[in-house]
């Protein structure tokens, strides 16, 4: 995976140290947890997010990319912001933090706030977002139609959310993101018949 985000279309990414400290941070962090497939490691899920930025988005901020390996240890573990801060920086926590929910906040207030906020964050969390949408989209083809229903409504509002104002320069992430909804949506129209 480092290799590969490495360089691309010319950009190269100069300082591998946050990604590489990031993925092992990561590691640490959600050891033990699976993903929904109950088979595969959550570690898994960020790993993939950063790869789809650096790959399919063309990112080569390594703060973006390392927010994106981190994305999850605030929501999901007992990392806070201040772990963070401490060992990427308080640009990174910020976003990583701006990419969480607050899970002592009941559920349908808690996604309110979150989408709310995030529709005001700055262009690296959404980017970081969309990555982390895509690779649900695309994880999601293994599970029942049930949670593949919802993972398809959470991408339609996250795209919803972020296209009015959306920049040229991320066009394509944001086209890669309505592709996978579209080939979703696709699959589970034929399954319908």
């Amino acid at each position: 995976m480092i290799r590969r985000m490495n360089e691309f279309q010319g950009k190269k990414i100069t300082n591998l140290t946050p990604l590489l400290k990031a993925i092992s941070f990561a590691a640490q962090r959600h050891q033990g947890q699976m993903r929904k497939d109950k088979k595969t490691p959550y570690v898994a899920h960020p790993m993939r997010v950063s790869t789809i930025l650096a790959q399919e988005f063309k990112v080569s901020d390594p703060d973006i990319l390392t927010a994106a390996l981190l994305h999850d240890t605030i929501e999901d573990t007992t990392t806070d912001w201040d772990d963070v801060a401490r060992e990427f920086g308080s640009k990174v926590a910020g976003w990583v933090a701006a990419l969480s929910k607050d899970k002592r906040v009941e559920e349908h207030e808690r996604e309110r706030v979150y989408f709310e906020s995030l529709g005001k964050s700055c262009v690296e969390v959404k980017l970081c977002k969309l990555g982390d949408t895509l690779d649900n989209l695309i994880d999601v083809t293994g599970l029942d139609r049930p949670a593949q229903e919802k993972a398809l409504g959470k991408a339609r509002h996250v795209v919803e959310l972020f296209s009015p104002g959306w920049p040229e320069e991320w066009a394509h992430a944001m086209d890669r993101v309505k592709r996978a909804i579209s080939d979703l949506d696709g699959s589970l129209g034929q399954r319908k018949s």
